[in-house]
């Protein structure tokens, strides 16, 4: 396992390439940025261009759709497609089920509707929602495999169902963690194409009692039905300047966003300012630090050091100390949920542990096969 010479990024992050000097594609783009190398009048006429194409292309009274949860980087670009950009929004957010989801959820959910937006909310059946996670979990050992598919989804179908072809997505992953499944610019249509969608294509769900009326909402609409509705979808954060979590955060913590308070001890998570609507995500971030060598403590610091608010050596020792915690309270309430016993938890994580990038230390201890990280 190698790390980006400038930052924190892994070799083992999905769909993710490094140049030949070692270096991983999120700080060339931020070197492109501070050596002033990005056209911004060039991404400002070409957002221009596609704010008029969505008024012009609407059928309904709504110019676009934007996606949310009532987090940090949904509230930004709300705001930014309201006030900035002067098109009528319609949001559109999948609410996790009552037993999953935090308090803070509705409630961020509920203060982002309050500044003013119209919201279609869908809540998929709780069973097959849950029956889905388990099936995700026990054969990807990643519980959000299909719960992602329903969240990417839903606003294609409802983009064509309301007759409003321009969707905006927030922050294209090539560019802020270095997954790369489409082009380097605002273009999301290829979102679909994903480590985690695969393509958007539900039929592995299917089965145990669980046909196709109760997917729907989890597979992308047919391409032709796609093509039809001349759906256009947008990373906005690609044209925002100043665009990173931390001012994202910022933004929406003034406007009334609640956050976490624990600890990243037991979070994995320094900031807890991301994903705040539900725990099983920090379950899920532990995992994948087992399968793949990373959680979101490197994501985090792979941001602060490319903005300059980190040096690389900070963020290693920030790696080192808190990726991939998660406290036993949000496993215990993760097995409760699904149904499952520890050990079963624990034969499906260890199964999936990367034994490429692991190997036992001399007292026995798991240990990253990368000396920059013990």
């Amino acid at each position: 396992m190698k790390l980006c010479k400038k930052c924190v990024n892994p070799d083992t992050r999905p769909n993710i390439v490094f140049d030949e000097e070692g270096i991983c594609p999120v700080c060339r783009y931020e070197e492109a940025k501070r050596k002033q190398a990005i056209d911004w009048d060039a991404r400002d006429a070409e957002l221009a261009e596609i704010v008029d194409w969505g008024k012009a292309n609407t059928k309904s009274s709504y110019d676009c759709i934007v996606t949310v949860s009532g987090g940090k980087d949904s509230m930004r670009q709300a705001f930014y497609a309201r006030d900035e950009l002067g098109l009528n929004v319609l949001l559109v957010s999948c609410v996790y089920p009552p037993e999953q989801i935090h308090e803070r959820g509705p409630a961020n959910l509920a203060n982002l509707i309050s500044h003013g937006f119209d919201t279609i909310t869908v809540s998929l059946n709780p069973q097959v929602w849950k029956s889905l996670m388990k099936l995700s979990f026990f054969k990807y050992s990643n519980w959000c495999r299909s719960t992602e598919m329903a969240l990417y989804a839903i606003p294609i179908h409802v983009a064509i169902a309301h007759k409003t072809p321009l969707i905006f997505l927030g922050e294209n992953p090539a560019l802020t963690i270095g997954e790369k499944h489409g082009n380097l610019n605002g273009d999301a249509s290829r979102m679909r194409y994903c480590n985690t969608l695969q393509g958007g294509d539900p039929s592995w769900l299917y089965g145990n009692g669980i046909g196709w009326k109760d997917l729907h909402f989890y597979g992308y609409p047919p391409e032709e039905d796609i093509n039809h509705a001349d759906l256009r979808i947008i990373y906005l954060g690609y044209y925002i300047r100043d665009w990173c979590g931390s001012n994202n955060a910022e933004f929406a913590i003034e406007r009334g966003l609640q956050i976490r308070e624990e600890s990243p001890e037991n979070t994995g998570d320094l900031w807890g300012f991301t994903g705040v609507d539900e725990d099983f995500r920090l379950v899920n971030q532990m995992i994948k630090y087992i399968k793949l060598g990373f959680g979101h403590v490197t994501d985090q610091a792979c941001e602060a050091i490319a903005d300059g608010r980190m040096t690389r050596e900070e963020g290693i020792e920030l790696v080192k100390k808190y990726d991939g915690k998660c406290a036993k309270k949000f496993i215990n309430a993760f097995c409760e949920y699904l149904g499952i016993s520890h050990k079963e938890f624990w034969d499906v994580v260890e199964a999936a542990r990367g034994l490429h990038i692991w190997e036992k230390g001399e007292t026995g201890e798991w240990r990253l096969k990368c000396k920059e990280l013990y």
